[in-house]
């Protein structure tokens, strides 16, 4: 099983980033239901594992917060694989993505060490020039959307061999409510 933890987009969110995918070569757009902020990847997991991934996840208590829209990003540099949408700098997002990386490695998982950069993607990309990514930053540079709330997370299963990735939620973890 191949699993990651991640906050669902709001519809109303979602909806505003479908307006921005259009006008780079080599950009795979990725579709609605794909859209997310990763919190930890975990990679493949065998069910035992998962399960107990599970139960670990659950002990995570964490009150619900705001988040706002960043600035886009690029990865890849010269060479871009991804166009994506930041999240604005939240302590409590970061809080609950090392939470997250925690709970893998206490059921042992070897979580990678690099820095959290909260993001949605919206497209990887195959051929794309770093110019073209260029431009697409500076015509979402500006962009805005509402505050939304971070009220729950999920444990989601990703099928690679479909196209586009098929992403399932396995198990959804509420965020406590003052």
């Amino acid at each position: 099983m191949r699993l990651f933890a991640a906050l669902p987009v709001p519809e109303t969110i979602a909806q505003a980033l479908k307006g921005l995918q259009y006008g780079v070569p080599g950009a795979h757009w990725r579709p609605r239901e794909n859209l997310h902020i990763t919190l930890c990847f975990y990679g493949d997991v065998t069910p035992p594992v998962a399960a107990e991934l599970r139960h670990e996840l659950a002990r995570i208590n964490q009150q619900f917060f705001p988040l706002s829209l960043g600035e886009a990003g690029v990865f890849g540099g010269k060479e871009p694989r991804a166009l994506w949408m930041g999240i604005a700098p939240n302590a409590a997002l970061a809080e609950l993505a090392q939470s997250c990386k925690q709970a893998g490695r206490k059921v042992g998982l070897a979580i990678e060490r690099k820095t959290y950069i909260p993001h949605i993607t919206l497209a990887y990309c195959n051929g794309t020039l770093d110019v073209d990514a260029a431009r697409f930053m500076e015509r979402v540079s500006g962009f805005s959307a509402p505050r939304f709330d971070a009220e729950n997370f999920a444990l989601t299963q990703s099928y690679l061999g479909t196209n586009p990735a098929r992403y399932t939620p396995l198990e959804h973890y509420p965020l406590w409510v003052d």
